[in-house]
């Protein structure tokens, strides 16, 4: 098997703890709507990896939510806002970057946010974030299928000038994200929440290893320099 020259990051859920914002927001909804109502990880873990139109479409129509999907786009964004400054690297990102970036693996941000949220989102960990080599987001104009199409990691492998997909590794957090490696030929570090596991199991096509945490990753399992350590 080639070694991994190339890495592509997801980011919800995966590099940040954004998640949890967009499941607080989606449950403050519920509650001014549809009092009763809960946002469950049965449905969360159906929405996550789209893109912000597919996953508003849904809650609205599976909720039955007297908004049209424009509108709770809105009034979801207002929420968001105000919350993704508190967000937070999850563990094991800030080493792993900066240990790829040191060895010159080049690496792409490849993301369903819009370009205008992965910004905000980021806005507090530039230190990070500017380690990627290309930025590719859910709304650019290359995107025309959200995951689980393949679209933002073929894009991504773009801009990153075309390595072959054997030798890229992705690594994502929802299974969707999972399918779309899967689509794109190339190989995927799974790191999921621990409810989408309950939900769905430990083991899926396109899952070249599953970890509980990035801290858990090993480089030189795929060909790259261990950390100094």
């Amino acid at each position: 098997m080639a070694a991994v020259t190339h890495c592509i990051f997801d980011m919800d859920g995966l590099l940040l703890d954004t998640e949890r914002v967009y499941t607080e927001v989606t449950q403050e909804i519920l509650d001014k709507y549809t009092p009763g109502k809960k946002f469950t990880w049965a449905l969360k873990s159906r929405l996550m990896g789209t893109t912000s139109y597919e996953s508003a479409k849904i809650i609205v129509e599976e909720l039955a939510l007297p908004l049209t999907i424009e509108d709770y786009m809105t009034e979801t964004q207002l929420l968001q806002e105000k919350k993704w400054s508190s967000c937070v690297l999850l563990p094991g990102v800030a080493k792993l970057l900066r240990h790829l970036h040191k060895h010159g693996i080049p690496m792409a941000l490849a993301t369903s946010s819009t370009r205008a949220k992965m910004i905000q989102k980021s806005l507090n960990h530039q230190d990070v974030f500017s380690l990627f080599t290309s930025t590719t987001c859910g709304d650019d104009p290359a995107i025309i299928n959200g995951k689980p199409a393949p679209d933002l990691f073929l894009d991504a492998q773009r801009k990153l000038r075309d390595p072959s997909a054997e030798s890229c590794l992705v690594f994502e957090d929802a299974l969707n994200g999972v399918k779309a490696a899967q689509a794109a030929g190339m190989r995927c570090i799974w790191i999921p929440d621990v409810n989408v596991v309950d939900l769905h199991g430990g083991t899926h096509d396109g899952v070249t290893e599953m970890l509980v945490s990035m801290e858990d990753f090993r480089p030189e399992k795929y060909g790259m320099p261990a950390f100094d350590e």
